[in-house]
């Protein structure tokens, strides 16, 4: 009953708290402001209320009108909507816990604490951020920090990791996409808050953090320790052409200078005679909206849509539409390579393409995290970070908690070096490596500088990745499947215009 009355409590308090900041933005009236709820309640009953019958979202496959229970209880309930008398219980909760509870309570405890809990039955991604959270809101965009190089989120009520940066502490150890974190050094992660989950896994460089994961493909729970480091990425790896003219190309974010980098790349590849492409977009997180738009347009031609979003509000509804004047790369066969760990930006991109019939995705589902957050500032230095508006994808597709399933689903296999570990196959297996690694080390004995040993080895170490990835292998195979069918068709259409 006490936990029901403090969600009550919670969901009310957002309710002034929001009221409250409209009438001091919005209103401007003189006179001094009411100095407690009781006296502000005639002020928030006066002002004009958005109308509360407005369509919901709808889902692309049905066109349904998108309702759960607790709206059609709130529409049964002619009291659920009616600001001044939830305000008015608001109020004397407040009374009744300042005066009566065991310990003593600012207001300001009081409100911030409401204002936590109601932003918090929101969603995973709305918070209610004090004044030093909301400064540190801006220290997370400029990445001065040290950290483990993941991407989490809630999931299903668990923190649950959305992939681990490739190079990073938290991929040297050895976390995968959709861990699920149940415990921060002797922290249960229960009913823990996002904000608060990423202070306490942020630190200072050189400092470790133990924490305890779920991984529910195998039913076990792992231990990490793992040492904080300031995270630098590298945007784009492993550009090369791997087969046939076919070049490949890795993203692991959406950065600011993202774009640029992708492009160079592009443009030196396609100087060494590539004529397709392999996107891989495994364990992207995404990044920066604007960074995915503009990448997405590279491979589109003008006019085509890449992604949209819809709110409650007009405001929030915009489309992203492509203005490619150039099309460099129009005719090059592309495959997408997603999977669990794609996110974010990384599906507005993989989306973008499938939907248009640009490229073929290819691996399993990605995380489904394709929701908008504005940060709205508050009068007294804290802030509001706020749902707004979901990311649907050209066809309609809702991106958000369903992600994109693509073309081709394909399990990523382990490479058969560890497949064969612990088996009779291994020593045999073994035998083979030392063989090939003799022959190698003569080689690299006629190489007397050392960079050009250590790229030889890179190259190599790089050409046996490509070869046992099985997605991998799959995407070269259905680029030239494409390729065939193209010289097909041109056959069939130049042998019609001869007739």
């Amino acid at each position: 009953m006490v936990k029901k009355v403090f969600a009550l409590i919670a969901v009310v308090a957002g309710i002034i708290g929001f009221a409250s900041f409209a009438v001091s933005q919005s209103e401007k009236a003189p006179g001094r402001m009411a100095s407690t709820a009781a006296e502000a309640l005639p002020l928030i009953n006066s002002l004009s209320l958005p109308d509360s019958k407005e369509e919901p979202l709808t889902t692309p496959e049905d066109g349904a009108k998108v309702g759960s229970e607790k709206d059609k209880k709130k529409q049964d309930d002619p009291k659920a909507d009616d600001l001044y008398s939830q305000v008015e219980l608001f109020s004397y909760a407040l009374t009744t816990i300042k005066s009566e509870y065991v310990e003593r309570k600012t207001a300001k405890d009081l409100i911030y604490g409401a204002l936590a809990g109601m932003l918090s039955s929101l969603d995973p991604h709305s918070q209610f951020l004090p004044p030093d959270e909301y400064d540190e809101l801006k220290t997370d965009t400029q990445g001065k920090f040290g950290g483990l190089g993941i991407e989490i989120s809630i999931r299903d009520g668990l923190l649950t990791v959305v992939t681990p940066i490739e190079d990073t502490p938290a991929w040297k150890v050895g976390l995968k996409a959709g861990d699920r974190i149940v415990k921060i050094e002797k922290n249960l992660t229960r009913d823990m808050t996002l904000n608060e989950a990423v202070k306490k896994l942020r630190g200072e460089p050189g400092t470790s953090v133990h924490i305890t994961v779920l991984r529910e493909s195998e039913s076990k729970i792992h231990d990490f320790d793992i040492t904080r480091e300031i995270i630098r990425i590298q945007d784009v790896k492993d550009s090369h052409i791997v087969d046939d003219n076919i070049a490949y190309l890795r993203l692991v974010e959406f950065r600011e200078n993202s774009y640029e980098q992708v492009y160079k790349n592009l443009k030196e590849l396609k100087d060494k005679g590539a004529t397709a492409l392999i996107l891989d977009l495994r364990n992207d997180p995404g990044g920066l909206l604007n960074v995915a738009i503009s990448i997405s347009e590279m491979f589109l031609p003008a006019g085509k849509t890449i992604v949209s979003t819809k709110g409650r509000h007009p405001a929030e509804d915009t489309v992203a539409i492509s203005k490619n004047s150039e099309d460099e790369f129009k005719d090059w066969p592309i495959v997408v390579l997603i999977n669990e760990g794609s996110a974010s930006g990384s599906e507005i991109l993989a989306g973008a393409l499938k939907d248009n019939r640009r490229a073929v995705t290819l691996g399993v589902k990605s995380f489904g995290k394709g929701s908008v957050q504005s940060v709205i500032p508050l009068p007294d230095g804290s802030g509001l970070r706020l749902t707004t508006a979901k990311y649907f994808t050209p066809s309609g597709v809702c991106i958000h908690e369903i992600g994109i399933t693509p073309d081709i689903v394909l399990e990523r296999t382990r490479p058969a070096s560890e497949e064969d570990e612990g088996t009779e196959a291994e020593p045999k297996k073994k035998s083979k490596d030392n063989a090939k690694k003799v022959f190698k080390d003569i080689e690299m004995k006629g190489i007397s500088d050392p960079n050009e040993i250590e790229k030889k080895k890179r190259e190599e170490s790089l050409k046996q990745r490509m070869t046992e990835d099985n997605q991998i292998q799959s995407a070269i195979s259905v680029i030239k499947g494409i390729r065939v069918y193209k010289k097909l068709q041109t056959e069939t259409t130049d042998a019609t215009a001869k007739k």
